[in-house]
C-alpha cells in the first residue's frame, strides 16, 4: 500500500513565494535569486514529504504563477504578442500572466479564470488554429533531477494533454481545440521519454476534466491520447480525477491504458461501490480520501471503510491512500497557528493543514496495515475522540439558529409585493435619475487608516478615538461624492480589514487564523474565515458607516 500525494502548497509556510516574485517584479532581486528561493521552497516540501513518510511525493506541482500557464510555457503555446521576450524566460513567462509595456504598446496579460469551483485561478491557454507546439520548456525535467539530487525519487505532475486543451479557448479562426492533439501529443511523448531517462518511475496525470459532461469527440480523443501515451514509454502513470465523479465518463476512463487511477472520493463517495467490483485486474487504485478543500481533520472511520474495502477486492499493493486533491487548496502547517486568542485550542483540535493532512495519509496506512499494533490504536482512537469532540461541541451547536431554520416556512421566502409594484414605491422614495452614478463602494485603505487599525491593536488609540478617526473619514468621503455629483453616495468601507473578515468577526460561528494563507492567483493569498458552528448575528453590523452616510 502506498501514500499519494497529489500537490503540496508552493507558497512556503510564510508565504515566502509571494514575496520573492513581488521583489523580482519590483527589480529588488534578479531572476537568479527567484529561483534560487523556488528551488528553496520545493527541496522544503519534498524533504518534509519524506520525514513524514510519503511513498509517492509530487515535483512539478510547484510554480511561481500557475500550472496551466506552465504547460504554455513548456509546450510553446505562446501567443504572438508576446515573441518578443522568448529569449527572455523569466520576463516572458510573468508578461503571459501579468502584461507588460512596450514603448507606447500595452501588451495585455492572458485571461485569468477560476480553476473550476475552488477560490484558486488559472491562466486560460490560448491557442490558434496552426498552433505549432513544441518544447519550449524543460522545467517538469528540471524539477525531477533537482528532488533526485537530494536523494529523493518524486513523481511528476503534469496536467494531462485532453485536460490541457478542453480548459484552452480558441483565437482567430473557427476550429475545435481537440483537433491540436495530434500537434500536441508529440511534445507529452517527448517529456515522457525525458523523464523516463532521468530515473522517474511513476508520473501523475491530472485530467479533473474528466469529472465533467464531456461528448463523443472528447472521449474518442482522451482514448487516442492515452494510447499514444501508453507506448511513449515506460514510466507507469496515475490518471487523476479529481473535484467530481467521473460519472456517465466511468465506462471508457476505465478501459484506457494507464497504471493507476484516481478517485475522489470525498466530492463523489458514492462512485466507489459501482467502480471497485468491476475494477480492472492490472491497475492500482488511488483513494481521494483525505479532503484537500477543507481544513477540518479526517474521519478516519469513514476512510477507513474505503480503504478496507479496495484492500478485499485489490489487495494491498494495488492501493494507494490519497487526497481528494491536491493539497495546494489548503494552509500550509496548522503548528504555525500559536495566537490561541485568534484560534481556540477547542477548535484547532479539529483542524488540519496540509502538512497534518499528509500526516493523516501515513497515519491512515499505519493502521490499516498494523490494525492489531498498540499504535494504531492509539491513533485510531486519537482520531475518534477529536471528531466525537467537534460533534457534540456546545461551541457549535446553536440551538436557537437551529429553532429558527427548522421554522422557515415558504412565506419567509416571498416578497410581499411583485417587482413592479417595489420598482415605483423605490423611485418615489429615492428620487433618482433614470441613469443614477454610484461606485461598487469600497475606497481605498491608506497607509493611515490601516495604521489607526494597528494602533488600536496595540492599545496605543481606544475604540472610542479610533471610531471617531473612521467617522472623520467617512464623512470626507461623503462630501467629496456629493461635490462630484455623485447620486448614490457610499461610505468608503473604511472600517473594514477584509471584504469577508470584517463581517465574520462579527458573527458567532467564525473564526480566524494567523497563518491560514491559501493561493488564489500568482502573488495573491487569501486568508479567508473559518465557519465552524451554528451562525448567528450577535449585534449590529455597518451602522457606523450608515449613520454617516446619511447625516
Amino acid at each position: 500500500m502506498k501514500t499519494n500525494v497529489l500537490g503540496y502548497p508552493r507558497i512556503g509556510s510564510h508565504r515566502e513565494l509571494k514575496r520573492a516574485c513581488e521583489a523580482f517584479w519590483a527589480g529588488k532581486i534578479s531572476a537568479e535569486q527567484l529561483k534560487e528561493q523556488g528551488a528553496v521552497l520545493r527541496a522544503e516540501n519534498w524533504k518534509l514529504q519524506q520525514s513524514i513518510g510519503v511513498d509517492l511525493i509530487p515535483s512539478n506541482d510547484f510554480s511561481f504563477y500557475d500550472q496551466m500557464l506552465d504547460m504554455s510555457l513548456t509546450t510553446g503555446a505562446i501567443p504572438q504578442r508576446y515573441h518578443d521576450l522568448l529569449s527572455d524566460k523569466p520576463s516572458l513567462y510573468f508578461a503571459m500572466a501579468r502584461g507588460y509595456q512596450k514603448g507606447n504598446e500595452d501588451v495585455i496579460a492572458m485571461e485569468m479564470t477560476k480553476w473550476f469551483d475552488t477560490n484558486y485561478h488559472y491562466i486560460v491557454p490560448e491557442f490558434t488554429n496552426e498552433q505549432d507546439f513544441t518544447l519550449f520548456d524543460t522545467k517538469i525535467v528540471d524539477e525531477f533531477n533537482e528532488a533526485k539530487a537530494l536523494g529523493i525519487i518524486t513523481k511528476p505532475v503534469i496536467i494531462g494533454p485532453v485536460s490541457f486543451l478542453l480548459l484552452g479557448k480558441e483565437k482567430g479562426h473557427d476550429f475545435n481545440r481537440l483537433d491540436l492533439i495530434e500537434s500536441l501529443l508529440p511534445v507529452y511523448e517527448q517529456i515522457f521519454r525525458n523523464l523516463e531517462e532521468a530515473g522517474a518511475e511513476w508520473i501523475q496525470i491530472d485530467e479533473p476534466c474528466l469529472a465533467l459532461d464531456i461528448d463523443d469527440k472528447a472521449k474518442k480523443t482522451y482514448e487516442h491520447a492515452y494510447n499514444r501515451l501508453a507506448s511513449a514509454s515506460r514510466l507507469r502513470t496515475i490518471l487523476t480525477v479529481y473535484f467530481g465523479g467521473l460519472g456517465d465518463n466511468k465506462d471508457f476512463v476505465l478501459n484506457l491504458p494507464v497504471n493507476a487511477l484516481h478517485l475522489d472520493l470525498v466530492r463523489c463517495p458514492e462512485q466507489f461501490n459501482d467502480i471497485i467490483k468491476n475494477y480492472p485486474g492490472d491497475k492500482s487504485l488511488s483513494l481521494g480520501v483525505v479532503d484537500g478543500r477543507n481544513i477540518w481533520k479526517d474521519d478516519y472511520q469513514t476512510s477507513l471503510h474505503f480503504i478496507e474495502t479496495a484492500k478485499y477486492w485489490l489487495g494491498n499493493e494495488r492501493v494507494f491512500i490519497s487526497g481528494s486533491c491536491s493539497f495546494l487548496h489548503v494552509p500550509y502547517d496548522l503548528e504555525l497557528e500559536t495566537n490561541d486568542k485568534v484560534l481556540t485550542v477547542e477548535i484547532k483540535q479539529w483542524m488540519a493543514y496540509a502538512k497534518q493532512k499528509t500526516n493523516e495519509l501515513v497515519e491512515l496506512k499505519t493502521i490499516v496495515e498494523n490494525d492489531r499494533s498498540d499504535e494504531a490504536k492509539t491513533l485510531l482512537d486519537a482520531n475518534k475522540v477529536a471528531i466525537e469532540s467537534k460533534k457534540t461541541s456546545p461551541l457549535i451547536h446553536y440551538n436557537q439558529v437551529k429553532e429558527r431554520a427548522a421554522n422557515v416556512s415558504e412565506n419567509d421566502t416571498a416578497r410581499l409585493h411583485p417587482f413592479n409594484v417595489r420598482r415605483d414605491i423605490q423611485h418615489k422614495k429615492l428620487g433618482l435619475p433614470l441613469f443614477p452614478t454610484t461606485t461598487i463602494g469600497s475606497f481605498p485603505q491608506t497607509k493611515e487608516v490601516r495604521s489607526w487599525r494597528a494602533k488600536l491593536k496595540k492599545g496605543e488609540i481606544s475604540k472610542d478615538e479610533y471610531e471617531q478617526l473612521l467617522k472623520d473619514e467617512i464623512k470626507r468621503t461623503v462630501r467629496w461624492e456629493e461635490e462630484i455629483g455623485l447620486d448614490v453616495l457610499v461610505h468608503g468601507e473604511y472600517e473594514r480589514n477584509d471584504m469577508v473578515e470584517y463581517f465574520g468577526e462579527q458573527l458567532k460561528g467564525f473564526t480566524f487564523s494567523k497563518n491560514g494563507w491559501v493561493q488564489s492567483y500568482g502573488s495573491r493569498c487569501v486568508k479567508p474565515p473559518i465557519i465552524y458552528g451554528d451562525v448567528s448575528r450577535t449585534q449590529p453590523m455597518t451602522v457606523i458607516g450608515s449613520r454617516m452616510r446619511n447625516r
